[in-house]
């Protein structure tokens, strides 16, 4: 399979007034899985689209292998894409499906089944070739989108929200499918949803939109750990975002306050006064004992989901989520309890 880098070059798609993306510039890595994440109308499924040239970028200049495709139509572009509503034609098998393609680029009819059926092995789909969608699970189908979509050997290999039709199970289960099946064939993929536990789960790189522009990219644990401003820190995860008042300053250190708790952070950024930080939900620890340095809250309300305990809790500084993974010894509402967290778990964001 090819690898190809894909290059956004300062892209730009209005529509009428409205912008979709606006001036984006960024890479997607040469055989790696990129996902592009965001909530509806952030622009990701547009760039997606003019990637695989079904839309033309207003301005700017995208580059796949380095040759620049923006005006080049979508069937010269050796690009392939997976839809969310799988589009398989409903009158043709399995096989009839996934070689379809070939046909069309005229490659020799016992050339085209065995590569369809090699390609059906892949996607554990063998023994499915006769087939008709009808007869076919949700998954099943999704999984005979991708394949017409590899048996091209694409440069690039497109998906929009493909598991979004699935149920829940379902959807793990395609998902590590298609990181599997990426991961063996180590073409450059772009990847566009939604759900941030997908994102996270499947991506070496997410690129996370809003409102037309990239908020933040990076690594999924990058991201995770260290968001830089409130959209990403609530969209990557839940956190907590509360104001801290900044108490005394030296060169980069800084001592900051959170209702009763005082925490020493390093910062490369000029801080004044007060910042905004994010403090993960599983990251703070409910106690009941009084330490020198904690916040007093109490119980707001309680949830068991199985694996642990969400609390809601009211403080000093707002109401607050918190994860605890003790299940046998639960919070009672309404019970006067005292937080803690360690100092590197403290996340300064930029707004």
């Amino acid at each position: 399979m090819k690898k190809a880098e894909v290059k956004f070059e300062n892209i730009t798609k209005k529509f009428n007034e409205t912008v979709a993306v606006d001036s984006v510039s960024c890479n997607f890595e040469a055989g790696t899985l990129t996902t592009l994440l965001g909530p509806s109308g952030c622009g990701k499924t547009t760039s997606l689209r003019i990637i695989a040239g079904l839309e033309r970028a207003t301005s700017g200049k995208i580059l796949v292998d380095n040759e620049d495709v923006t005006l080049l139509p979508a069937t010269d572009r050796d690009v392939s894409m997976v839809f969310q509503s799988y589009a398989l034609f409903p009158h043709m098998s399995v096989i009839e499906n996934v070689s379809y393609g070939l046909k069309m680029i005229n490659v020799k009819k016992e050339e085209y089944t065995e590569k369809a059926l090699e390609t059906l092995k892949l996607v554990n789909l063998e023994g499915y070739e006769n087939r008709m969608p009808s007869e076919l699970s949700g998954g099943q189908q999704q999984r005979v989108a991708v394949a017409r979509a590899i048996v091209l050997e694409p440069k690039v290999l497109l998906f929009d929200e493909p598991l979004s039709n699935l149920d829940a199970k379902l959807r793990r289960q395609v998902r590590e499918d298609i990181r599997e099946i990426q991961q063996k064939l180590g073409v450059t993929t772009i990847y566009v949803t939604h759900d941030q536990e997908e994102a996270l789960a499947i991506s070496d790189k997410v690129i996370v939109m809003n409102k037309a522009v990239i908020a933040q990219e990076g690594s999924p644990k990058d991201l995770y750990n260290f968001p830089t401003n409130k959209f990403v820190a609530n969209f990557i995860g839940d956190a907590n975002v509360v104001k801290a008042e900044i108490v005394n300053k030296q060169s980069n250190s800084y001592e900051l306050k959170l209702a009763e708790m005082n925490i020493k952070i390093e910062s490369d950024k000029d801080l004044k006064n007060s910042v905004s930080v994010a403090l993960r939900p599983e990251k703070i620890r409910i106690e009941t004992t009084n330490n020198d340095n904690c916040i007093h809250a109490s119980i707001n309300n309680a949830s068991f989901v199985g694996s642990s305990y969400q609390y809601i809790l009211n403080s000093k500084i707002g109401k607050l989520y918190v994860i605890s993974g003790d299940t046998s010894n639960p919070f009672k509402v309404g019970e006067e309890v005292f937080l803690s967290l360690d100092e590197k778990d403290v996340k300064v964001l930029n707004d």
